[in-house]
């Protein structure tokens, strides 16, 4: 399953630093820095919808400067 993630980050992130910490994140395979809102697009792939949520809730979440996330499940292909 692939995800699109919009990232926000917060006022004391640095967008690049976050974005390099995304990219870092297993099964996250790109973090594009975006102009205007969101700050960062991420990719996601997952085998299932447990192993989505633990990297979007347990991992880019919590990474320090993240201030929310918006997360889009593609369908189809």
């Amino acid at each position: 399953m692939r995800a699109y993630i919009f990232i926000t980050t917060s006022t004391r992130g640095d967008p690049r630093e976050v974005a390099r910490e995304v990219a870092r994140i297993n099964g996250i395979k790109t973090a594009d820095l975006c102009w205007g809102l969101p700050d960062i697009i991420a990719v996601a792939e997952a085998p299932d919808m447990k192993a989505l949520e633990t990297t979007v809730v347990d991992q880019v979440q919590k990474l320090s400067g993240v201030d929310k996330t918006d997360t889009h499940i593609a369908a189809g292909s």
